[in-house]
């Protein structure tokens, strides 16, 4: 397993908390809660994206079609 999704994921989660209670200090509650949310969708793309490979993985090892 490749340990650069891990450190992907904590900079993502790093930088949307951060950039959260900017703008959550600043009133703008709105967009906080857009910047929220598109920081879950990337992180669910790279999920995504993990069990695909792991998805063919496991149908070539089986020899699944």
């Amino acid at each position: 397993m490749n340990i650069d999704i891990i450190f992907k994921i904590a900079a993502v989660g790093l930088l949307t908390a951060i950039v959260n209670q900017i703008l959550k200090k600043s009133d703008k509650d709105e967009i906080a809660t857009l910047v929220t949310l598109t920081g879950l969708v990337i992180v669910l793309l790279l999920v995504i994206d993990m069990l695909t490979d792991l998805f063919s993985a496991l149908q070539t090892v089986f020899g699944l079609y």
